[in-house]
């Protein structure tokens, strides 16, 4: 099921200020997708999520599921939560502590006035595809907070939703758990083929489980794209930055040259791939740290080749972290266990032209 969003303002009075936590927010979430909104705590994107489930009430724009207008300040539409046909798994999982597993899935049947045995059979076939079949009886706050989340997606699904909402689900794991749960959300998600939105400010979530993603800053989308191109190809400095460790280096673009740009940079002269359009002038050069391959010693002179020395070193288990000196300037680094650095020694890399990004915004 398709959403769209169009214009949504959104604004809050906090200590006297009024603050805007949607600013004019237009989004088109294509039909059995993943789609994600990322970023940063107060950037708006739980205000977003919580506006499309009818959770709160926009000041202006209009949002549509499918054909459906469900809210629209032009027309005064407000269609109310319940008849929207859509399914929401908060943070806090909200499993009622009182009532059994099987309740606790069943209560959206319930408040439809389901029949006992369409009940039993949609609560079974929903515990049956989050991996929950025999825990029926248990009280679901006995159960890990694993568990708890697959009991909060069942609840969600069992009512046959048009579309699946998720608001930080993964937050209160420890880092193992909330791993394994990803995996099992990719492969339920995968399986359903419905749409599905998902808040994080975890990155690695994002790139995991979206086929898009949405990255918010100040109550506005800064970019939208697929996993990928927001990862290896940002536009602004700020997602670049936001979406994973990146070095951020002054520069100047001198020429186009071909398929390349002239740079020169704090590292020294650098040619980048081109990107249309070409512009000179000012600008950001990015590195990723995993396209950084440190070898010792400062190697024979060559085009985009980097010298420094090793600043520090820290093992964090499939790699270690440098920090790489050139000049005044720290760049992070990954190298594999087997090269053998020591703090101090000079090192080299050789940067290609297709990972060196430039940003002018």
């Amino acid at each position: 099921m398709r959403i769209r969003v169009e214009g949504l303002r959104k604004h809050y009075v906090s200590e006297g200020r009024t603050v805007a936590a949607l600013d004019g927010v237009d989004l088109d979430i294509p039909a059995n997708s993943i789609f994600t909104l990322l970023g940063p705590s107060g950037c708006g994107k739980t205000t977003l999520l919580r506006c499309i489930v009818g959770l709160e009430t926009p000041d202006q724009g209009e949002i549509a599921i499918g054909d459906d207008v469900v809210f629209s300040s032009k027309r005064g539409i407000a269609v109310p939560t319940e008849k929207r046909g859509l399914g929401m798994v908060f943070q806090t999982y909200a499993i009622w502590p009182h009532m059994t597993v099987f309740d606790n899935v069943a209560y959206p049947l319930r408040v439809r006035r389901a029949s006992k045995a369409r009940i039993a059979q949609k609560v079974a076939d929903a515990l049956r595809f989050v991996q929950l079949e025999g825990v029926e009886r248990r009280s679901a706050t006995r159960l890990s907070g694993g568990q708890q989340q697959r009991v909060a997606l069942a609840r969600a699904l069992v009512a046959e939703p048009k579309v699946i909402l998720f608001d930080e689900p993964l937050s209160n794991l420890d880092a193992k758990l909330r791993e394994e749960t990803r995996k099992a959300l990719e492969r339920f998600l995968g399986e359903l083929g419905i749409t599905a939105v998902y808040v994080t400010h975890d990155r690695v979530e994002a790139l995991a489980l979206s086929d898009s993603i949405a990255v918010m800053r100040a109550g506005r989308i800064v970019e939208i794209g697929s996993p990928q191109r927001i990862y290896f190809d940002a536009r602004t400095r700020f997602v670049a930055d936001f979406i994973g460790r990146a070095n951020l280096v002054p520069a100047t673009v001198r020429a186009a040259e071909g398929n390349e740009l002239v740079v020169d940079s704090a590292l020294g002269p650098l040619r980048c791939a081109r990107r249309d359009p070409v512009r000179l002038g000012e600008a950001t050069l990015c590195i990723r740290p995993e396209f950084m391959h440190l070898r010792p010693g400062e190697g024979e002179p060559a085009p985009n080749r980097v010298r420094g020395r090793i600043e520090s070193l820290a093992f964090v288990g499939e790699f270690y972290e440098a920090q790489m000196r050139v000049g005044d300037t720290l760049l992070l680094a990954r190298t594999e266990p087997e090269v053998e650095l020591r703090v101090g020694d000079a090192v080299h890399f050789a940067l290609d032209p297709a990972h060196c990004l430039l940003l002018w915004q």
